[in-house]
């Protein structure tokens, strides 16, 4: 399979400075490891660079400050963070942006077993769970009704920052195949869809439809792809067509002015990954008896949807988020091992980079996530 190359935009920032950061000890000095997995001698105060959205909506660089990781926290330097659609929509509250981080573990809490200082991990938008209920016991910690995630939680810590406190416990370990610039985008957008194909027991040789190709649409068609499926596009225009073919798509429409989708195959499982609501009309025709439907993006929109043909086909709209911390896992060693990449375009991790990267994908003009890559 060809990609795309990841395209370079804007300049490199500054080294990290007093200005953008850091860890500042006012008691003991960190002593060397005396184990692979040592927490380190604690620091009185972790402070650092952060960027956070603001009533103006504009992004502003401020500073996070903690006393102390708690032993279940690690501490990670940031090294990429994948942007999405969910941080445009936070943009003009007053928290920390991005939820799609990747980097390295520096310092670990003094309860953490599963990680050790230097391993590279990511985390995504399921910040906490209470690990204790009917759903996190049936490793579904998604749906607990106590759960913390992206702009309802945890909100001073994110991904847009040089450095994150996280819980050990929602943390990934990236596979060594797999680029942190991939790996970034896969921690939101790649479990997005991924859930939706894992958890909907779609299996090989299943159609499934994938409605848009961008964000999440094209990682939708890898996955399917790669999953053994047949895949079907569509897409407004046919400007798209070659690259969904290339991403793994067997068939491919053109969808605007169009009344019917005659001569296409029934869709066991259409995936709507775009924000606009589809016309049902078009669709719903084509979807195979007891076929499932998946909204992946978000909207504040109400879904409306023709009830007698959902009533006849014996057809399931089946909501889906993001992957419990188990098919996260498999999420990331599915990826690495069958070569799925995103196409993403690289911006700075500063004020300047995160609004370049905000506005591409405001204007339509990405393709198709928005890295930020840390000054090293």
């Amino acid at each position: 399979m060809m990609l795309k190359p990841r395209m370079e935009l804007g300049q490199h920032i500054r080294d990290c400075d007093s200005e953008l950061f850091l860890i500042h000890t006012t008691d003991t000095p960190q002593t060397p490891p005396h184990s692979p997995r040592s927490t380190l001698a604690m620091p009185s105060e972790l402070s650092f660079a952060v960027f956070k959205g603001s009533e103006a909506g504009k992004v502003v660089q401020s500073i996070s400050t903690r006393e102390r990781l708690l032993p279940d926290e690690v501490l990670l330097k940031v090294t990429h963070s994948g942007v999405c659609g969910t941080d445009v929509h936070f943009k003009s509250k007053d928290i920390v942006l991005g939820h799609e981080g990747v980097g390295i573990i520096e310092q670990i809490g003094s309860g953490v077993k599963a990680f050790s200082v230097g391993d590279r991990a990511g985390f995504g938008f399921l910040q906490n769970a209470c690990e204790n209920c009917a759903q996190c016991r049936a490793s579904d910690e998604i749906y607990c009704h106590s759960r913390q995630i992206y702009g309802l939680g945890i909100l001073d810590q994110g991904s847009f920052a040089t450095y994150s406190i996280q819980k050990a416990a929602f943390i990934f370990p990236i596979p060594s195949k797999l680029d942190s610039a991939y790996a970034a985008p896969l921690m939101c957008a790649g479990a997005t869809v991924f859930n939706a194909l894992f958890t909907g027991n779609v299996r090989p040789a299943d159609r499934v439809g994938v409605i848009g190709v961008g964000g999440l649409g094209h990682l939708a068609i890898q996955f399917a792809a790669k999953m053994g499926c047949e895949v079907t596009v569509f897409s407004s225009s046919d400007s798209k067509k070659q690259e969904a073919l290339q991403l793994g798509a067997t068939e491919f429409y053109a969808t605007r002015g169009m009344k019917t989708l005659e001569g296409a195959k029934e869709i066991n499982h259409l995936l709507v990954t775009t924000s606009a609501q589809p016309d049902w009309d078009l669709y719903i025709p084509i979807m195979a008896p007891r076929g499932t439907i998946f909204p992946l993006s978000v909207s504040q929109e109400n879904l409306v949807v023709p009830y007698m043909p959902l009533v006849v086909g014996g057809l399931r709209i089946q909501g889906s988020l993001v992957c419990s911390r188990g098919v996260h896992s498999k999420m990331l060693e599915f990826a690495a091992t069958q070569g799925i990449k995103p196409f993403v375009e690289t911006f700075d991790m500063s004020v300047e980079g995160i609004e370049q990267a905000f506005e591409r994908m405001e204007q339509g003009k990405l393709r198709y996530r928005a890295v930020l890559v840390a000054k090293q």
